[in-house]
Formats: structure tokens, sequence, C-alpha cells
């Protein structure tokens, strides 16, 4: 068995995710606590109750993610697991430095808030958007953005047949038309704050600079982490490099994993809340083990798995 993990991305989240692992692992209350008093904000409260409108602010979001995914991280190695390959789907990336060690969570925790908070206010609300495009591949999809006209660029390669469209928010509309002209099986619209991984967030990515050259980032020592920008493992010298350009480049989503695979992996385990990235896992390799840890229920099940 060839492991790799996997970190969610921010969208996964729900009220009431970790509240669980946080009643039964004394591990996971003291890494909780521990961030509230990192974050000077009652981040437990808002994962475990919400309301879903506080647990959506991007201030929130970020950390909460990246905190039950390093909590699900912990628990697997107490159980003395050892792992040495990351990768993390975005804000994922940051929960994949931090479990191996690259970054500390006190620097991680206010950092994603940063960058959250940063990539909100890059662009002025309505300017910018989303849409997810499926059924059409990747070349078709890099195509139709040509043809859109305006800002408007592959921002997420998700899985076969689904790729996310980023950039001015007339720009995707019409990108989005265009695909169902040209035979996309459905586009979604997506719901979110801004134009997140196009060029848009070109400025906004310096102000992220400032914030990340105030940290010190660890060397990766045996751990390696895959980079969404190059889908290939970072390298010391250049890991802030490639975080300032992730903000504003597509997420290689599917090479990661494709070249994962490559390299003889079998077995993907997501940490973090929900199981989006074991459901890319399904569309581009169903042969290989897609596993996910999120709650109680789900982490006995995957320590059942990893010990056959």
């Amino acid at each position: 068995m060839k492991i790799a993990l996997l970190f969610a991305g921010q969208g996964a989240q729900f009220v009431g995710m970790g509240k669980d692992l946080y009643d039964n692992f004394d591990t996971a209350k003291k890494i909780f606590d521990e961030a509230e008093s990192i974050l000077n904000s009652p981040i437990k409260k808002v994962c475990f109750e919400g309301p879903e409108e506080e647990l959506k602010k991007t201030e929130n979001t970020q950390p909460a993610v990246l905190l039950l995914s390093y909590i699900c991280y912990k628990l697997l190695e107490n159980e003395g697991f050892k792992f040495e390959t990351f990768a993390g789907f975005s804000l994922g990336e940051y929960s994949a430095l931090t479990s191996s060690n690259v970054i500390a969570l006190n620097d991680s925790l206010n950092l994603v808030r940063q960058r959250g908070l940063i990539m909100e206010k890059a662009v002025p609300e309505g300017k910018g958007g989303m849409a997810a495009v499926l059924g059409l591949s990747d070349k078709e999809v890099e195509q139709i953005c040509k043809d859109a006209g305006g800002i408007v660029v592959p921002a997420n390669y998700n899985c076969p047949g689904q790729l996310v469209i980023s950039g001015e928010k007339e720009a995707v509309i019409k990108a989005a038309d265009l695909a169902d002209q040209r035979g996309a099986k459905r586009t979604v619209i997506l719901n979110v704050s801004g134009p997140f991984h196009s060029p848009m967030l070109e400025n906004a990515s310096l102000e992220l600079k400032n914030v990340l050259d105030k940290i010190t980032f660890n060397k990766l020592s045996d751990k390696k982490v895959m980079s969404n920008v190059t889908a290939n493992y970072h390298s010391d010298n250049e890991i802030k490099s490639m975080l300032v350009k992730q903000m504003h480049s597509p997420v290689l989503w599917r090479k990661c994993i494709e070249n994962l695979i490559s390299q003889g992996y079998d077995t993907f385990v997501e940490l973090g809340p929900g199981r989006v990235l074991t459901g890319f896992m399904r569309s581009i390799d169903r042969t290989k083990k897609a596993l996910s840890v999120n709650n109680l229920d789900s982490l006995k099940t995957v320590i059942e798995e990893l010990k056959k």
C-alpha cells in the first residue's frame, strides 16, 4: 500500500464539523483550544454550532477547514501511521504544508485567515465570478475561454469532464453560454465571492507575498508536498513563490493525482470536511483506493483499512 494524503479545499465546510472528534480525543480538544487562542476568536462555536453564514465568512472558513484537516492528520499519526506524501486542493495546500511541519500551526491559521480576507477584498463585489463546466474536454473549455473574450480562464482542473472557469463575471457567463452551445452536459454559475485562481487576483497575490515573507518555513526534510501550480513536488527554496503564484494560477488537481498514480501511489486518503476530493479521485481512476476522514466514524473506518 502506497499512500498519499489529500487535504480538502474551501467549500467543503459544514456546521458541526469536528465536534465528535473534539468530544472523543484529547488531541483534537487540545488543538481546537489552541486554535481559539491563536485566532482570538470563537472558532469552536463557529465550527460546532454555526450558524452557517458565520462559518461561510472567509475569515472563519479557511482557518476552520485547515484546522479540521490538521486534526484528522494528527489523529492518524497518533495511531502510529507515518506519511511522507501530501497534496492539498488550493487552501488544502496550506493544510498539507502544516501537517508536514513546513509551517507551524499558529502561523498557518493566521496566514490562511489573512489569505481569505485578501482574496475576498481583491475584486469589487459583483465584478468577478466562477462557473463549473461539466462534460467537455479540457481543450474544449480552454478554447471556449479564448472565444468568450474578456478575462476568463480555467481555474480548477478537477477531473475528467469537470473544469471550473474564473474571471470577469460577464466573461464567465458568456463562456458558460458557449459551453452549453458546444455540448456541455451542464454549466453551473458558482456561488463564490470572487474570481479565484484567475489573473484578477494577481495584485492580491503581492499582498499575500508580504504576509508570507514574515513567516518562517521549515525544511521539507523527508516529506513531499505537491504544488497546485506545477503538479510536482515543492522544493524548499520556492514554496513561498509558488504559494504567491497559486492565488492567480489554475489548480492542476487532476495532473497532481495522475502524477502520484504514475509514481505508484494506490491509496488516497482525504482529510478534512466533505468528500469532494474522494469524488474527483473516483472520476480520475476508480481502480485506486479512495478513503476520507472527516468525523469519528470515518476515522475508525480508515484506521481499520490502513491496518489491513
